[in-house]
């Protein structure tokens, strides 16, 4: 069978890249090549912006419910093909068939969610200070838009970033990560099939050097929205700041679940397996760090090292196994330079630890499911992001010094409480210092309608999802329409 071949979107056609270069896409449960992709280069990427530039006017222009309805095809599309969409991203990302399904449910919701907001984009209307004057603002697009997405939700957050964008009115230039082209590409495939006209949508392929840098640094790129670590993040901030662009930057996370004495101990553990584990670790809103109260900690521990143990690691198409893949080898060696770094530090490693290579897994990138016990906050461990399936336990003697271990990292994106006691519960919805806190529930579980994002080196003020996104993609413009039919100043003529 010929490998399938992944080109470049760019003004509604599919091209290679101008240099003829490409690059491989690889299955990481089993090594084997998925397909060749363009390799693009800044002429590329020139293309597609320009592109992106001449479609602007048509775009902003046509009704913005009518924006809507091709959104709202595009969602329907993928409905059809959500078995088929997850089944591919399952093969080139690696990760279970229940959280690929949730990844291109996730972007179907997008999608439904911002087709309703081509009928609102609602601006607001003000009393004027002058007689016989109307005052209002209104959203405007901001024009051409540059996106780089990460390999961990490879349709879902891509759908966060266009789909709001294109709403508004805005077009768009997307490099999608390197190991994940394939999954953006079906999504754009999709607003492709539901008539969305060309160059609204293009598609560079590529790494950051030669596809990415230059999308920020090209003057008609009026904005930059990211998501990946904080160290590339701090760079594309101020390249972004450099040239005057606004710039949401969605980024790591040392994420925390605390499990309180009065907890449902067994509810607790799920939602831990659940948020340390769920895509093999490889989430920003991982949680890779779980404090105890010392009334609960041993309990807790033995259910929960023991429940790891049991999770079934393999392919991810097999829907018998709860755990694929990591990404790529250079994922396996960050995990294992923290293996060790965990062990040096004293922290008791209680499971895994290990590569998986038996049982016909030693072509792919497995890891065990592993749980380090008594750490304590300020190891390496649980200060800094692993990516992988790592969840340091941390005994507490109290709430309050609980949500101190939780605040004390670099990063805020997520937080979770289990407890019966709702006092409790409002305290560290207060105290706890992050974007995102869940009552009972694990640390991950974003819904589209509600806006997404951190603080401190999480990101940078920004948020994803619901309104917090059509904020970022659109900027305010202020009216006044005089029908006074004479010369009137505002701050000036108020005494009259």
């Amino acid at each position: 069978m010929p490998t399938l071949q992944l080109r470049n979107y760019i003004d509604g056609r599919w091209v290679d890249s101008s240099t003829g270069e490409t690059f491989d896409n690889i299955d990481p449960a089993t090594g084997e090549l998925i397909a060749s992709v363009a390799k693009s280069s800044t002429a590329d990427v020139d293309r597609a912006i320009e592109a992106a530039r001449r479609a602007l006017d048509g775009w902003r222009l046509f009704p913005a419910p009518k924006r809507g309805e091709i959104l709202y095809r595009a969602g329907e599309i993928m409905l059809r093909r959500k078995d088929d969409l997850a089944r591919e991203m399952t093969r080139e990302m690696g990760k279970v068939l229940k959280e690929t399904r949730g990844d291109v449910q996730e972007a179907i919701d997008t999608a439904f969610y911002m087709a309703g907001e081509g009928r609102r984009l609602d601006g607001h209307t003000v009393p004027s200070e002058l007689p016989n004057k109307f005052a209002m603002a209104v959203r405007v697009p901001l024009g051409v838009v540059g996106m780089i997405t990460p390999w961990n939700f490879p349709m879902a957050i891509p759908s966060w970033k266009i789909f709001p964008a294109i709403i508004s009115g805005n077009t768009c230039v997307i490099k999608p990560a390197e190991d994940t082209p394939l999954s953006t590409l079906n999504l754009v495939r999709a607003l492709m099939d539901a008539g969305l006209p060309p160059g609204v949508v293009n598609i560079v392929n590529g790494h950051g050097p030669e596809a990415g840098a230059p999308l920020l640094e090209h003057p008609d790129v009026r904005a930059i929205s990211f998501t990946g670590s904080s160290d590339v993040g701090r760079t594309i901030g101020q390249t972004a700041a450099r040239h005057f662009k606004p710039c949401s930057l969605e980024m790591g996370g040392k994420n925390a679940i605390i499990i309180l004495n009065d907890a449902n101990v067994d509810l607790a553990i799920d939602g831990a397996l659940w948020g340390g584990f769920g895509t093999t670790g490889q989430r920003c809103t991982a949680a890779s760090r779980v404090i105890v109260q010392k009334g609960v900690y041993n309990q807790f521990t033995d259910k929960f090292v023991s429940r790891a143990k049991a999770m079934k690691v393999g392919a991810g198409i097999d829907e018998q196994n709860d755990m694929g893949p990591q990404i790529n080898q250079q994922q396996i060696e960050t995990t294992q330079k923290y293996i060790e770094i965990g062990k040096n530090e004293g922290a008791k490693l209680l499971a895994g630890g290990n590569r998986i290579t038996s049982g016909g897994l030693g072509d792919g990138y497995f890891w065990e499911p592993t749980i380090f016990g008594d750490a304590h906050g300020k190891m390496q461990v649980a200060q800094e992001e692993i990516f992988g399936p790592v969840v340091s336990l941390i005994p507490t003697d109290s709430l309050e010094q609980a949500v101190e271990i939780s605040n004390g990292v670099a990063y805020g994106l997520s937080s979770a409480v289990y407890t019966r006691d709702v006092n409790r519960a409002f305290k560290a919805i207060r105290d706890l210092q992050t974007g995102i806190t869940y009552i009972n529930a694990p640390t991950i579980g974003a819904e589209v309608h509600l806006p997404f994002g951190g603080t401190k080196a999480t990101g940078n003020g920004h948020r994803e999802g619901g309104i917090g996104a059509i904020d970022f993609y659109t900027q305010w413009k202020a009216i006044y329409v005089d029908y006074s039919d004479r010369l009137q100043r505002a701050q000036i003529d108020t005494g009259e």
